[in-house]
């Protein structure tokens, strides 16, 4: 896989998927794009991120609702949904952009495998 050339670049994935990792359940797609974040010093760093549309674990979610309705009614996503499927898949992107990781739900979970070992 080619990685996306500049922030507004998006690669989806549609084949030879991995199961979702918080669930196991098949996704359906994968987006990879470049994202920036601040690290704890304040500085912005830059990298990859992935992300899989999972039929569990994002329903729920306006964005993916939509998509996981699209895929729902056209499996195979036929032509004649291309614009449809863009305009959807951009939106769930965009949304997934704005996901944080939980800064309390991650220092639970560091304590309890930190406890384990």
């Amino acid at each position: 896989m080619t990685a996306p050339a500049d922030e507004n670049d998006v690669i989806i994935q549609l084949d030879d998927l991995d199961a979702c990792r918080a669930c196991g359940e098949q996704s359906l797609l994968k987006a990879s794009f470049a994202q920036t974040w601040m690290n704890k010093r304040g500085e912005a760093m830059s990298g990859l991120r992935e992300a899989v549309l999972c039929p569990e674990c994002d329903r729920g979610t306006p964005a993916a609702d939509e998509l996981l309705a699209l895929f729902a009614v056209d499996e195979t996503l036929g032509i004649n949904n291309i614009e449809t499927f863009a305009g959807l898949v951009a939106a769930w992107v965009e949304s997934v952009r704005h996901q944080r990781v939980d800064e309390a739900r991650l220092a639970e979970e560091h304590e309890q495998w930190s406890g384990e070992l």
